[in-house]
């Protein structure tokens, strides 16, 4: 059996089952390519899985995550009877440990905008674009991407209601926002229409002269916008991301809610719908992401066996 055949069988066979298979699907291929477009399945040898996973020391997630889909692939060519056994090796180096996201406070938040303010304008993109573009990240817990194809007609002011298209799995969600975002969506929606006619296929963020952000460009404003505002990690070599806007309203929220003395059991799988995430077990981890968090959770917790040792 040719091996870039069986693989796109083996994609078909995956999105049948009502997976996406996007990110594993580009990995497979990307194996496939790595091979000669004659190469059968019995043609691939461990070299040739070693090569195209790449040997790094120590092991990185990044070739675990690669591994795992081959993996996947080869267990299919296996049960199909296409191959006797796999070519991969089954012990291999444990995983790193799993990366930490940074977590902002509110006053690093502050900060932040108030860089956004005294930073000049940069590769064309004007402060007020960058200023509602973090509001919109934090407010909302949006992925970069999701941000940046949001259109013109995606943005309901009237309802304070985002329409997410197209997203990480290939879904559409609505992503109602707060009114403190709302109102700062609307002044940024009348400033635009100054720099170009409304259009509802139109980018609803844009660059001084009306074109779309690229994201590497809002990326780099942003390494340079969290050094101006002095904030920087020294626990690990990566810094704080753009990304981590999103994690960081996640750990908000959930604390806020723990305050509030609301049901967060209750509460999490709507947060989980509301970040677009598949399993709610993508939520989950948030709950012992940062130390103000985990107070709160102890201190509900205290609260309650406080309660029940009372009526005992």
């Amino acid at each position: 059996m040719n091996l870039q055949q069986l693989i796109e069988q083996y994609i078909v066979f995956q999105q049948s089952l009502g997976t996406p298979f996007v990110t594993n699907a580009l990995i497979l291929r990307a194996f496939g390519r790595s091979m000669s477009k004659r190469a059968k399945i019995a043609d691939v040898r461990p070299r040739h899985v070693n090569i195209f996973l790449g040997k790094t020391e120590p092991v990185t997630r990044s070739w675990h995550s690669k591994y795992s889909r081959v993996r996947g692939f080869f267990r299919y060519a296996v049960s199909r009877g296409f191959l006797e056994v796999s070519p991969l090796p089954n012990v291999i180096a444990k995983q790193p440990p799993p990366f930490v996201p940074y977590i902002y406070s509110r006053e690093e938040l502050r900060r932040l905008l108030d860089a956004v303010e005294s930073e000049p304008q940069k590769n064309g993109i004007g402060a007020p674009t960058i200023r509602i573009l973090v509001l919109t990240l934090y407010g909302a817990g949006l992925r970069l991407r999701e941000a940046m194809n949001l259109t013109c007609g995606d943005v309901n002011l009237q309802q304070s209601l985002l329409t997410i298209r197209n997203t990480k799995f290939g879904k559409t969600r609505f992503v109602p926002v707060g009114p403190q975002l709302s109102e700062a969506l609307s002044l940024y929606a009348k400033k635009i229409q100054q720099v170009r006619p409304p259009s509802a296929e139109a980018p609803f963020f844009i660059t001084r002269t009306g074109g779309s952000v690229l994201p590497d460009t809002f990326q780099r404003n942003y390494r340079i916008l969290c050094d101006d505002a002095g904030i920087r990690r020294t626990d690990c070599a990566e810094q704080p991301r753009i990304h981590d806007l999103r994690h960081t309203f996640a750990v908000h929220r959930l604390t806020s809610w723990y305050r509030q003395g609301a049901d967060v059991q209750r509460l999490l799988p709507l947060l989980s719908v509301y970040l677009g995430h598949v399993h709610i077990r993508h939520t989950q981890v948030y709950l012992s992401m940062t130390p103000d968090l985990l107070q709160q959770a102890s201190q509900r917790f205290e609260n309650y066996a406080a309660k029940d040792h009372h009526h005992d």
